[in-house]
């Protein structure tokens, strides 16, 4: 049995292919942009990222009652929003110990984050950027499913409003916070 056909038989997300569309991002300056977050007040990225944060960005996570959009298993990389989050969760204190802040992003609307974050306990800010601003100012990678946009998965680490790395294409997305841990351990700030 071949791999492809394995993944259909067991509902296996795809895995992406790394098509280029990060390269640029290394040495970019994160852009001054105020988005909406879960935690109640609006947060500026370029603000965030004056110190060492980690952003990552994600397509979307399920609603409860919703369905997903036509065709979101085909697309390689969509699926898994809800396991990386929660391994961020799980690692957020590990990544706090190298002084790093952790924030997730993505074109849903604040109130689905905010049930999201409420109901995963998440503990650091998701922001809602439903107008793909980021992806604007920094020619971000996105896919269209359905009528809609979404953003194409990527964590980048930024410090003095730099983006020091970027991972890109996550996968698996549940591996991603031990990967951004794993590179923080070899390049420590200071």
């Amino acid at each position: 049995m071949s791999d492809e056909d394995h993944r259909v038989q067991t509902g296996a997300p795809r895995a992406p292919v790394d098509d280029g569309a990060a390269d640029h991002l290394d040495g970019c300056e994160v852009p001054t942009l105020r988005l909406r977050s879960t935690v109640g007040e609006d947060v500026d990225l370029a603000a965030t990222t004056e110190r060492l944060t980690v952003v990552y960005i994600y397509p979307r996570t399920a609603v409860p009652g919703q369905p997903l959009p036509d065709g979101w298993d085909e697309i390689p990389g969509a699926r898994g929003c809800t396991p990386q989050s929660c391994a961020f969760r799980d690692h957020v204190l590990e990544l706090a110990a190298y002084g790093a802040t952790v924030i997730g992003l993505s074109s849903q609307p604040a109130a689905e984050q905010r049930e999201f974050a409420q109901r995963e306990h998440i503990p650091y800010p998701l922001l809602s950027d439903p107008e793909l601003r980021l992806a604007q100012e920094l020619t971000l990678p996105t896919f269209q499913a359905g009528a809609r946009r979404f953003y194409r998965r990527l964590t980048f680490i930024a410090a003095e409003r730099r983006i020091a790395r970027v991972f890109y294409p996550v996968f698996p997305p549940q591996h991603n916070a031990v990967r951004v841990l794993d590179w923080l351990t070899q390049h420590p700030a200071g």
